[in-house]
């Protein structure tokens, strides 16, 4: 969470004066807040037979001010304000936002407190799982979507479902006359089954957009259908790119257009969110490349490379199978005539970073297998050394084992038998057949 926009934090550099604006906001919200606590705890500990009716009129007159004060800051402010106050306040001021101006605060959000405010919000502020969204003034529009009534006045270019429940699977099949498709039924590998056009010219295309978080990458189906000029989006889970799709929508000004616009920008941002996580994936064999061609690598740390290398081959191979996806559903939109000339360029763009990306992809497979090459040598080598101590040792020790047998032997005419001195004299033969092959090599290098 950001630190406080306070006197002592205030930066060394000229402030901008929307930075300034911000700054203010976050002093005047700072300031009600405080005085929100010393005024209640005043009349808490008052000892009035009314104080319980004064202490609800108090907490409901300065709830009201920062209210009003909220609806004065646009999003991005209000986004920047709950960053930098403590998790309790932040709350506080998370609970009087807007209804219809939550997803669009969330969007501002860093995913830190995003997540903590989704996770400790009460039931009737959670995000929303049905979002539409309407063109105005050529940006979109998020229309609040409580009921049936209201999906039915909206005339929206996008509706975008986040594990949609029966009841809002049936709102789409009365209001728009369409079947949504099963996410459990998006994982066909056949093109025919992914890309398709119904008999009532319903445009299907199901494709796979990367998820990479808290360090487990997976792929997440998404169907879409194009149906009467507007947009249909079904999937599971929320997804970085199509929350950066809401918010450069809002913010750029003749951004999208119509669904199939929306369409191509979401292929566009999920070939660029592939991009991001492509160079997390060079840092990452990077740092593993400066072990791997270290001096010396242990077998604990050679453990740990394979497992640090296996984690960037997945990410990468789920990389590859996501451009290739999309590549797919560009070509399908491309050879149906479904694409309008402008269009049919950004396609063609979209094509071309794909194409940029296969490249990338293929070079850190090359990669990837070097360095797990490079790693099980390491391996080899310093089981080799193992064996190598375990060769010498046998080797040195067969002489004197020899001699040892010899004089173990149970025969009448051995003379050792009856001398004195036989019995130091082999413990010093057995010592010199020990030290002449380790001498011999040392010499020649082998015991290094």
């Amino acid at each position: 969470m950001n630190p406080p926009l306070d006197e002592q934090n205030r930066p060394d550099y000229e402030v901008t004066p929307a930075v300034q604006d911000v700054t203010d906001s976050l002093r005047e919200v700072q300031a009600l807040l405080a005085q929100q606590k010393r005024v209640e705890s005043l009349v808490h500990r008052q000892d009035s037979p009314r104080r319980e009716l004064v202490e609800n009129l108090v907490h409901k007159q300065h709830l009201a001010a920062l209210r009003d004060k909220l609806v004065q800051l646009s999003a991005a402010d209000v986004a920047r304000i709950l960053e930098a106050l403590p998790q309790d306040e932040s709350l506080l001021i998370w609970e009087l936002v807007a209804p219809e101006r939550g997803e669009e605060v969330l969007d501002e959000l860093s995913d830190t407190v995003r997540e903590t405010l989704a996770a400790t919000q009460p039931l009737e502020r959670k995000a929303v799982v049905l979002n539409a969204f309407e063109l105005e003034n050529g940006r979109l529009r998020q229309v609040p979507i409580t009921s049936k009534t209201a999906l039915a006045a909206a005339t929206p270019i996008w509706i975008d479902l986040i594990a949609p429940s029966k009841e809002e699977r049936g709102w789409i099949r009365e209001i728009f006359d369409l079947a949504l498709p099963d996410t459990d039924d998006l994982s066909d590998l056949e093109e025919s089954a992914r890309f398709y056009i119904e008999d009532n010219g319903e445009v299907h295309l199901h494709s796979d957009f990367l998820l990479d978080k808290d360090g487990e990458a997976r792929n997440v189906a998404v169907a879409f259908i194009l149906h009467r000029n507007i947009l249909f989006s079904v999937r599971d889970e929320e997804l970085p790119v199509f929350r950066l799709q809401r918010l450069r929508a809002r913010i750029q000004p003749g951004y999208v257009s119509n669904g199939t616009d929306v369409l191509l920008d979401l292929y566009a941002a999920d070939v660029e969110y592939s991009a991001d996580t492509l160079e997390e994936v060079y840092a990452g064999l990077e740092a593993v490349g400066r072990k791997v061609l270290s001096t010396q690598v242990t077998d604990a740390e050679a453990a740990s490379i394979l497992a640090d290398i296996a984690r960037e081959e997945d990410l990468n191979g789920r990389i590859r199978r996501n451009v290739l996806d999309t590549r797919r559903a560009l070509s399908f939109l491309m050879r149906g005539r479904l694409l309008a000339a402008s269009q049919h360029e950004d396609a063609r763009q979209i094509l071309r970073d794909i194409d940029s990306l296969d490249g990338h992809t293929a070079f850190i497979f090359n990669k990837i297998n070097f360095l797990m090459d490079a790693t099980v040598g390491f391996i080899n080598i310093n089981q080799n050394k193992i064996i190598k101590i375990f060769s010498v040792a046998s080797v040195a020790l067969l002489p004197p084992t020899l001699i040892a047998s010899v004089y173990g032997m149970n025969f009448r005419a051995m003379p050792e038998l009856d001398w004195p001195w036989g019995y130091p004299f082999s413990l010093a033969l057995m010592a010199v057949s020990v030290a002449v092959p380790f001498a011999v090599f040392r010499r020649k290098g082998w015991l290094r």
